[in-house]
């Protein structure tokens, strides 16, 4: 059908051009109740009504249509068949009709009937355009040519947008407009066409549905108000309610996630994406024979229809079953090669997968024959950028990174990497059965794309699927980045409890192992206790483990998410304390082969709900056991207090840790340093004092450096370092008193730490670089050094000679003399530069002469030692010139 695509646009072209309403000036009054019946839910009592018009046999195809809907709506397709048989006897040239039609036939497993009709569509469309130039068959028309994969601008362009400048009332325009930009994945475009549409029209459920899909990915919160919104206007609203349940999978709650779905059936027995969904959750259960009699079930009405087991395999992936999912997408094209969104995440799959050939291939058709597609074009753009990317490998792990900072501290992040893949396999009992990926962006938009398909996920420091890591650089997270070795430990430790259970494990659980594995490699790393999370912990509606998975997804807050993170970690924990890593073991083991997370509970530990019961009071009691003598009460704490009042209120509760801390920084914010120390040492000998950032330690190190107490200043600076993995600022003051005291090791050592920070600034890399000259560590030095060369340096002369320095004190004289060149091209006038060269050229003349005084030398080789001889006596004269010319240009400057 391509070859037809120049004439479908002039056809359509001519057809839209016609300025034709042809509907009448009203709709009959009993029109509109029926159809707000059906909107509002009640489908039995809009068919009633609408099939008693039918029989009546009033001209208006609009009944025939609104009963095909009813019909279709609750699973009652024969019904549907017959309506339309006899409607388009008497409405042929009715677009929508006919379009309504194709749909009802697939339903009826008819699918030579539907070819049938559908190319009958195409060949009145091609007959006399001009006379499907109504509103209705526009859009009609419009959705036909996006079924069949025309390019959806022109579509918009030539139907959709056309109807609405003519009549900016007619809501099916925008409906149409948004469904097919939410189908490209251009979420703006379908949050703005549906914001017009509530202008005219607030009470049809589909638009604010699709708004809630709109929102989606950017403003969960305003993605579920919308949504219920649509089932306030109709709580029978079928896509609302799949949604729901779609929702409720997401967050592991799958006894909802089921009723729902028999709440859909109850409207519509046949409905096939609530069959899928059942087959989904038979899935995860590990119910693989009912997984198939369901997915059977929701192919017994259209039996070629691609979008079901796209659904089963989308889900899955969605869950991390990428090996699954992939197999789902691959059935589906088995019935349609050209279902886009089938291809597209099967080319999602294989890049989670690590086939990348496979999926760059596959994204590279989709975007190519649609340019729509957002998600394809941002990743195709993504693609061209990594080819510039530096590829590092060892033992089975391959590592992606800007070439720059490949060259900065690539070698790290293999050696880190070596390190964990060796420590978390060996103590899980799990090798990875394929190589390790890692993609490191120094962009944050470029994670996003490669990691969620478009830009977004602000927050994500780097997600695992499995074989595949993608991380954030450093270099993209502002200020105060998070410690890289930290982030990296955490993904690794995802791919070894994916691997041993097959990628089937629980949110809470996979991330509740990587977290608390990150403190047992550095307790600085991972989540730990603070005063909001001690508070959170002891609230009544702590999140209980059977649904803690669900707290990753709609967070109320950044910091509701976070404590999700240590919530889950606290749980592992708390099974370790309890029954040992063995049964940890065990469970990941049972989850692998198949069990639901309770059955493998039970197995090991226990039901899910004995679980939540002894958590609670393990939670509890490990929040009360921080800063046990601290008053935690806010009860009758003022709002927007005066100096005054805080200090009425401090005296009054002396050991107050909000009071203390809230007058502490009033008394910084206003100079008062004596003060504020008396308070911020008050909460430090409450040992209420956490490290994290804005915690009122970082207070109490200002305020010694602002009194002139600096071992007072130092020693709660150590502090904070021990206790986070990210003090940027206290390291780099430490490093600043380790220099000025000399003292070279512990420079080293905070210096190592920024690095883990962010090894993409200078300062960590001079100061290493000082240190280790000190110390006399040539190898360190030369690290450094070359770091710093890849950043731009002020004085890249100084940098060279430094290197060549190292690099003889190594015995590596060959590299030296290459960047004491390096150093004489950028300052030739560079005394010590041909200081440092003659003696590498008379070091070699020695060696040389060494050589000869054993074997007897060659013509060939005494004409090098000359020659190196002779360099040297014109070096050495070249430097008295030098001299000699700078000694005449400082007696003129006299």
């Amino acid at each position: 059908m391509s070859n037809c695509k120049p004439f479908r646009f002039t056809l359509l072209t001519a057809a839209a051009g016609f300025f034709l309403l042809a509907c009448s000036p009203g709709v009959a009054a009993d029109l509109d109740d029926a159809r707000q019946l059906y909107l509002s839910g009640k489908y039995v009592e809009a068919e009633t009504l609408a099939a008693a018009q039918v029989e009546r046999g009033i001209w208006n195809e609009r009944w025939p249509r609104l009963l095909i809907q009813c019909h279709v709506t609750q699973g009652k397709y024969p019904e549907a068949k017959q309506v339309y048989e006899e409607a388009i006897k008497r409405y042929p040239t009715s677009l929508t009709l006919r379009m309504q039609g194709l749909e009802v036939l697939r339903l009826n497993n008819l699918p030579d009937e539907a070819r049938e009709a559908e190319t009958q569509i195409f060949r009145l469309l091609q007959s006399s355009p001009s006379r499907y130039a109504s509103r209705d068959n526009l859009i009609a028309a419009g959705r036909y040519f996006v079924m069949k994969g025309e390019d959806a601008r022109q579509v918009l362009k030539l139907f959709y947008d056309r109807v609405r400048d003519a009549d900016p009332t007619h809501l099916e325009t925008y409906i149409a407009t948004a469904e097919l930009a939410l189908e490209k994945g251009d979420f703006k475009v379908a949050s703005d066409t549906l914001a017009q549409a509530l202008r005219y029209d607030e009470s049809d459920p589909r638009v604010h549905f699709l708004m809630a899909k709109a929102w989606e990915s950017s403003d969960s919160a305003k993605a579920t108000e919308t949504l219920n919104r649509a089932l306030e206007l109709n709580p029978n609203h079928v896509p609302s309610l799949l949604y729901l349940a779609d929702s409720a999978i997401d967050r592991e709650q799958y006894e909802e996630a089921e009723r729902i779905v028999r709440q859909v059936m109850k409207i519509n027995p046949q409905q096939q994406e609530a069959w899928a969904l059942l087959a989904v959750l038979a899935h995860l259960r590990g119910q693989f024979e009912i997984e198939k009699e369901m997915r059977k079930v929701a192919l017994s009405t259209w039996g070629n229809n691609p979008r079901v087991d796209h659904l089963i395999g989308l889900k899955l992936s969605q869950k991390y079953r990428f090996d699954e999912g992939a197999a789902y997408q691959q059935k589906a094209l088995e019935f349609d090669p050209t279902y886009t969104p089938a291809n597209f995440q099967l080319a999602q799959d294989m890049l989670r997968l690590g086939h990348g050939a496979v999926g760059w291939e596959l994204a590279k058709t989709v975007a190519e024959d649609d340019q729509y597609n957002v998600v394809a074009h941002n990743l195709m753009t993504l693609h061209d950028r990594l080819k510039d990317f530096s590829v590092l490998e060892a033992e089975g792990i391959r590592v992606r990174m800007d070439r720059r900072e490949a060259a900065i501290y690539g070698d790290d992040v293999l050696d880190l990497l070596v390190e964990a893949k060796n420590v978390l396999c060996e103590k899980y009992d799990s090798q990875p059965r394929m190589p390790i990926y890692v993609e490191i962006f120094p962009e944050q938009k470029d994670f996003a794309i490669r990691t969620f398909g478009l830009p977004g996920g602000a927050g994500f420091l780097g997600v695992c699927f499995g074989r595949v890591i993608t991380a954030n650089s450093p270099a993209s997270q502002g200020e105060r980045p998070s410690n890289w070795r930290s982030v990296l430990w955490h993904e690794f430790c995802h791919v070894v409890t994916l691997e041993k259970t097959k990628n089937r494990m629980p949110r809470w659980l996979s991330e509740g192992i990587s977290v608390y594995e990150e403190r047992q490699r550095d307790p600085s790393w991972g989540e730990a206790m603070t005063p909001v999370y001690r508070e959170m912990l002891l609230d009544d509606d702590l999140t209980p483990v059977s649904q803690l998975s669900g707290a990753f997804l709609s967070p109320p807050s950044p910091v509701h998410l976070q404590f999700a993170y240590y919530e889950s970690s606290l749980v592992v924990e708390f099974l370790i304390e309890k029954h040992g890593i063995d049964a940890i073991k065990q469970i990941l083991v049972d989850l692998g082969d198949g069990l639901g997370i309770h059955d493998a509970l039970v197995r090991s530990v226990g039901s899910l709900e004995k679980l939540d019961s002894q958590f609670s009071a393990f939670a509890r009691e490990h929040a009360q056991s921080f800063a046990p003598e601290a008053d935690w009460s806010r009860d009758e704490f003022p709002e927007e207090p005066t100096t005054e009042e805080l200090v009425a209120w401090v005296t009054a509760h002396p050991t107050n840790y909000w009071g203390l801390r809230a007058l502490s920084e009033r008394y910084v914010a206003a100079g008062e340093f004596e003060q504020a120390q008396k308070m911020l040492e008050k909460i430090r000998d409450l040992d209420a004092m956490t490290g994290e950032r804005g915690d009122p330690l970082e207070l109490l190190a200002r305020v010694y450096d602002e009194l002139d107490q600096p071992e007072s200043e130092r020693g709660t600076l150590e502090k904070i370092v021990s206790v986070s993995s990210d003090a940027l600022p206290a390291l780099r003051r430490l490093i600043e008193i380790a220099k000025a005291e000399q003292q070279w090791d512990e420079t080293a050592t905070y210096a190592m730490k920024i690095r883990s920070i962010n090894p993409m600034l200078p300062e960590g890399h001079h100061a290493m670089a000082m240190a280790a000259e000190k110390l006399e560590r040539p190898t360190d030095v030369v690290a450094s050094l070359g770091a710093l060369q890849q950043m731009d340096p002020v004085d890249p002369a100084l940098l060279d000679f430094r290197m060549a320095r190292a690099l003889r004190e190594i015995g590596d004289s060959d590299r030296a003399k290459y960047h004491v060149l390096r150093a004489l091209e950028e300052a030739p006038r560079y005394r010590d530069a041909h200081r440092l060269l003659l003696q590498l050229v008379d070091h070699e003349a020695d060696a040389a002469d060494e050589d000869d005084s054993i074997v007897p030398a060659s013509s060939s080789s005494h004409d090098r030692d000359s020659s190196s001889r002779e360099g040297a006596k014109e070096l050495k004269t070249e430097e008295t010139s030098i001299v000699a010319e700078e000694e005449v240009e400082v007696e003129e400057a006299k």
